[in-house]
């Protein structure tokens, strides 16, 4: 049985902006900090914005640099957020050391309003242009493929790479659900086409909830427009927007 890790827990997104944080503070420079953690500029940058609107206050006093680059220091805020992240990593790696002694495994995933998770592993990136989208191409544990449309700078964050295993998420109000089986699956567009057989389906006033098996032990929830004749064990195709795809670290 493999040990409990942080990165299983969904940790590591957050560890790399706690990082990205503490090297600014460390080398008074977001762009030499973004070097020291491998990433772009624009990636560091993305980092320090996110932490400071979860923070709700300025964690970086940064001025505009010339050829060399700005300065940059940590304010109050920052230095606050560091010592209690260094903290509660402390902590973690206590309650994890615990469980990996433990006899038992413990199964956590994110909590989120997203109805869909589905586990599948990333079979490599393209993106047209250095300022585009990151098109994430992924597989489910049967090989059957979709795509998440990301920026660079998540990309870079959460340093994906083909193998990687990821957790792919989307609500359930951005799959539609169409009883046209015929319909092609897309082959790395923007918009995903999965085919699948209906295994419930929830009457409702203007749409239907329908849960749908897309691939052994896969499951997404999506709506179907009024009028239709869906019922268990109908064919059909779920179209899902790759932008409305959402990842996380596995």
């Amino acid at each position: 049985m493999k040990p409990v890790s942080a990165r299983s827990l969904g940790y590591a997104p957050a560890d790399k902006r706690i990082e990205l944080l503490r090297l600014v503070g460390e080398r008074g420079s977001i762009s030499q900090a973004a070097r020291a953690a491998g990433v772009s500029y624009k990636a560091a940058w993305q980092a320090i914005h996110t932490l400071t609107n979860l923070a709700g206050e300025p964690l970086v006093d940064a001025s505009v640099g010339g050829a060399g680059g700005g300065g940059a220091r940590l304010t109050p805020a920052g230095e606050r957020l560091l010592e209690a992240a260094g903290q509660m990593a402390a902590a973690r790696q206590g309650v994890l050391a615990r469980f990996n002694d433990a006899p038992a495994s413990v199964v956590a995933g994110p909590r989120t309003s997203m109805r869909n998770h589905l586990s599948c592993v990333v079979q490599g990136l393209h993106s047209e242009g250095r300022h585009d989208p990151v098109m994430v191409h992924l597989a489910l544990p049967d090989g059957t493929a979709f795509c998440s449309a990301i920026t660079r700078e998540s990309a870079e964050l959460l340093g994906l790479e083909a193998g990687m295993p990821v957790l792919a998420l989307c609500k359930a109000t951005a799959v539609e659900v169409s009883g046209h089986a015929s319909a092609q699956p897309a082959q790395g567009g923007a918009r995903n086409h999965l085919p699948g057989r209906v295994a419930r389906v929830s009457r409702g006033a203007q749409r239907d909830e329908v849960l749908v098996t897309v691939a052994p032990g896969c499951q997404l929830v999506g709506f179907a427009a009024k009028p239709n004749r869906l019922r268990g064990g109908s064919r059909v195709v779920l179209a899902v927007e790759a932008s409305a795809v959402v990842l996380a670290l596995a």
